[in-house]
């Protein structure tokens, strides 16, 4: 607590000295330019006293000294705006990155806080699990109950690692997309099943069209699908249920994933798939994430020339589609 005010502080205090220090330049340039154009005002009345007006080309000359300062004048205030506009222009690129850089920064410092309670997780169950085992003699059944959640926590644990690598390889551009004709189908089915699996007290109701093909990558789509499922699931109240659908119409396929949750405020809406990103509101502040299932899954539909869609699930809830135009 006292280390984050500090740092406010300390943030309020850069950013005071930045912005003093930008209205110093701006008031110097201003003052600049007002000097420079006191003097050439004084330049040319001094070389107006020295004109003889007994001179036939004395209104001539005067005409000619006018036209001097003018130009003069034009001049300064031309160099003066150049000046003036580079300055600003510097000044809110210089402002809009630190900012963005903060913002960043801050992002990260939560994600590594989920991050770490993420992977503390699955790690001390899965100690904990094979200390019973070694210490204590169980019957079968209770072997492999404890056997049973150890393999639930390592896939968890395995999922969280991929969804990290495979955000670093992205971003990096390392990451060789192999496309070929998959069975969609068969994908979403497994991952179906696999959370049937890993969360056997929800209701996942699923409605899957068989024959569903798509040319992209097995393993992208595969954590796609499962990053969608996952985040309906951590979401929405143990008591109500997830909605699957894959179907195929009017030569698009669409995955569909329905949570009865909270659902997502409008002005949230694009912000759930950048990266770190978690809504902020009191339902979703206890729920498990890191803020890259969205973001990832945004990536790969990305790759596969997909689209992915929020929408409200009527009464309640959010509706997450991707939809692959054939």
């Amino acid at each position: 607590m006292t280390l984050s005010f500090y740092k406010t502080k300390k943030l309020r205090l850069i950013f005071l000295v930045y912005w003093v220090l930008l209205t110093y330049i701006v008031a110097a340039l201003v003052w600049w330019f007002i000097a420079l154009n006191k003097q050439n005002h004084l330049m040319i009345q001094f070389e107006t006293q020295q004109l003889k007006k007994e001179n036939p080309a004395y209104f001539t000359d005067i005409q000619k000294l006018n036209a001097v300062e003018k130009r003069k004048t034009a001049q300064y205030i031309g160099e003066g705006a150049t000046f003036l506009l580079l300055i600003l222009a510097g000044a809110v690129f210089i402002f809009r990155s630190v900012k963005q850089q903060l913002k960043s920064g801050q992002q990260q410092q939560h994600f590594m806080m989920a991050i770490t309670h993420e992977l503390k997780t699955p790690i001390a169950v899965t100690k904990l699990n094979l200390e019973t085992l070694q210490k204590r003699k169980l019957d079968e059944g209770q072997q492999q109950k404890l056997l049973q959640n150890t393999i639930q926590e390592t896939n968890r644990l395995n999922a969280l690692c991929n969804n990290m690598l495979l955000a670093s390889q992205i971003e990096a551009g390392g990451y060789s997309i192999t496309m070929e004709e998959i069975d969609f189908t068969e994908i979403v089915k497994e991952c179906v099943q696999d959370c049937t699996i890993r969360f056997p007290q929800r209701h996942i109701h699923a409605v899957i069209d068989e024959n569903i093909f798509v040319n992209g990558d097995r393993l992208l789509l595969q954590i796609g699908v499962n990053n969608l499922i996952d985040n309906a699931i951590k979401y929405s109240p143990k008591e109500t249920s997830v909605s699957i659908l894959l179907q195929e119409k009017n030569k698009e396929i669409q995955l569909s994933v329905k949570d009865e949750g909270k659902g997502i405020a409008d002005e949230e809406k694009k912000k759930v798939f950048d990266k770190y990103y978690r809504t902020g509101n009191k339902a979703t502040k206890g729920a498990k994430g890191t803020g890259l299932g969205l973001y990832l899954t945004t990536k790969i539909a990305q790759q596969h020339k997909a689209t992915i869609l929020l929408t409200d699930n009527v009464p309640n809830g959010s509706n997450f589609t991707i939809v692959f135009r054939q």
